[in-house]
């Protein structure tokens, strides 16, 4: 599997398929609130396995962090180390200037970015009806 900055018009379309497909259709989020106004100017990463898109994810800078949003992996392809590659692309290939990240993570992934040196910084709350926390890490 490789991560890649989504440079080409299929490379995004890639990015918005699997996202299509993990948040809408597997976990149930209005189409209408999936893609949104920072899709223009966030840096996108898509994982491929081969040619197939298998996970993606975004940053952006937001209140002097770099704001990871949107990581999905494929069903098929998760448990395999394909989030820790995308992640590991967003925070060093995509924002390398970046020293503080943020995220909001869905409950069951606290787990998953924990691992990755994240802590929570909030209370639970509701995202398109699915609970999250904020969470947050210092580049070391």
């Amino acid at each position: 599997m490789q991560a890649k900055i989504a440079q080409t018009e299929k490379e995004m379309q890639d990015a918005f398929s699997i996202r299509m497909k993990v948040f809408v259709e597997e976990q149930n989020v209005p189409a209408e609130e999936e893609l949104d106004e920072y899709d223009d100017t966030a840096v996108h990463v898509v994982l491929y396995d081969e040619e197939m898109p298998v996970g993606t994810g975004r940053i952006r800078e937001a209140d002097g962090y770099g704001k990871l949003e949107r990581i999905c992996i494929l069903a098929s392809c998760r448990g395999k180390g394909a989030g820790r590659m995308i992640m590991k692309e967003l925070e060093y290939t995509a924002a390398p200037n970046i020293s503080r990240f943020k995220l909001n993570a869905q409950t069951q992934a606290v787990p998953f970015y924990e691992k990755l040196g994240y802590e929570v910084c909030s209370e639970e709350f509701l995202d398109a009806g699915i609970p999250h926390v904020t969470m947050i890490k210092k580049r070391t």
